[in-house]
């Protein structure tokens, strides 16, 4: 049985093994993805789907509606590159958005931006990239033009 508080406090200790093995190797542990699906479901209070489980990792249930929701993750490591890609998005499989978290150089959740499956669908579509049309990765400012931010929610502004 697995407990969110357990599962919390590992997470917590991965970050720090995270960020002492980078400190000492320069390279990621390859944690990533693990936190940032932690942290989607947690903080936008998503179901999280059996490992494995084809096309998406997690559900949002609202009103009614379910929507498959894929999780992707992106580390900060070192914000003056341009370009970085995010993982595979396969268009061939069941989803509905997708969830970009973007973490990070201390494997902390900074922002998360989500997408419609028609937004990435006509972004990947789109002529012109190898890696974008047959391996089907986004660039995350590719991926940032066409989403939205759902974490952490800015404040709406008022009229005084």
């Amino acid at each position: 049985m697995r407990r969110p508080h357990d599962v919390g406090k590992l997470l917590q200790s991965a970050r720090r093994l995270g960020r002492r093995y980078y400190q000492l190797t320069g390279r990621p542990l390859g944690i990533t993805g693990e936190i940032a699906e932690y942290d989607a479901v947690r903080l936008l209070g998503l179901e999280q789907m059996p490992v494995r489980q084809p096309g998406y990792d997690a559900i949002r249930r609202e009103n009614g509606k379910i929507t498959r929701i894929q999780i992707k993750s992106r580390c900060l490591v070192d914000s003056t590159k341009p370009g970085q890609r995010l993982g595979q998005i396969r268009l061939d499989r069941p989803w509905d958005s997708v969830l970009v978290v973007i973490l990070s150089k201390d494997l902390n959740t900074e922002e998360i931006c989500e997408a419609r499956r028609s937004s990435v669908r006509k972004a990947l579509t789109k002529p012109g990239s190898k890696s974008r049309n047959v391996r089907g990765a986004l660039a995350l400012n590719q991926f940032k033009r066409i989403a939205r931010r759902v974490w952490p929610i800015s404040p709406q502004k008022t009229d005084e």
